[in-house]
């Protein structure tokens, strides 16, 4: 029996704000993370991610390439963004060109074990606990479901 390949998730080359926190233990690489931001632990932020001023990223979230988070968001526990959509059936194997954006706008909150396909959200949203997002938002509101869908506007 041969001994596993152990890969220690780590942070690195990461583009830090002002006034960061971040709980271990975290795989954070090759991303940009605004000011005054909190990231929690077991979080995985990938390469190219931007993650705005004053946002918070609660634990055991993973968020891939290709995601644009806004300033002033929660995204909490749990909370997994996808931008590979399996267009061919099956996953793209690191085939990038494949791959899908997901933009964020502000003031949004994403709640609890929610699923983030790639979408365009627009500024003051929030999705409920659970939600599975499949389609772009472009009215703030309060949206929850699977698929999410508004159940109230917001002014």
């Amino acid at each position: 029996m041969r001994a596993p390949q152990i890969i220690t998730g780590c942070i690195r080359d990461v583009k830090f704000g002002e006034r960061v926190r971040v709980v271990t233990p975290a795989n954070i690489y090759e991303c940009t993370i605004g000011d005054d931001c909190f990231i929690g632990p077991f979080v995985e932020i990938q390469k190219g991610v931007v993650i705005g001023n004053g946002s918070k990223v609660q634990s055991h979230a993973f968020i891939c390439e290709l995601v644009t988070i806004g300033d002033h968001c929660v995204i909490s526990h749990g909370v997994m963004f996808i931008n590979d959509t399996f267009s061919t059936g099956g996953p793209a194997n690191r085939n990038r060109e494949l791959w899908k954006a997901t933009r964020i706008g502000n003031h949004v909150s994403i709640g609890t074990n929610s699923t983030i396909l790639p979408v365009t959200i627009c500024d003051h949203v929030v999705i409920g606990a659970g939600s599975v997002v499949t389609k772009n938002i472009s009215v703030s509101g309060i949206y929850a479901g699977n698929p999410a869908r508004l159940l109230r506007k917001l002014p």
